[in-house]
């Protein structure tokens, strides 16, 4: 079983700063690519950043130059440090994991169960 968890979360105004946490447990072999998503009301979950195990980080366009994403293998948590954060970058924020297990040779997705941001102007 594999659980991943976030923290981080809360109210901030716009301009403010956040730093989510996420960090993967249980029995774990091997995480490949980690990351952030989000969905705001109405609207569907999007890509925030990823980082891979080895290699450059991707972003969307809209947190390029505002968030930055990190990891630390030996502790299998993935970080997003937020700044200049704006009214539309409210939203629940949700990490994900390709790990691969124990008893399980193939890659699975696992998603955490979320944490809300909200931005006030």
């Amino acid at each position: 079983q594999v659980q991943l968890v976030e923290s981080g979360g809360g109210l901030v105004q716009a301009g403010g700063s956040l730093r989510l946490s996420c960090v993967a447990s249980g029995s774990i072999f091997s995480i490949n690519a980690m990351g952030w998503y989000r969905q705001a009301p109405g609207k569907q979950r999007e890509l925030v950043a990823t980082i891979p195990s080895g290699g450059s980080t991707n972003y969307a366009d809209s947190v390029k130059g505002r968030f930055t994403i990190s990891r630390d293998n030996a502790k299998n948590t993935v970080d997003l440090q937020m700044n200049d954060l704006k009214p539309e970058d409210t939203a629940i924020y949700y990490c994900k994991a390709d790990i691969k297990t124990r008893q399980l040779t193939r890659w699975i997705s696992y998603w955490g169960q979320g944490t809300q941001v909200t931005v006030s102007a």
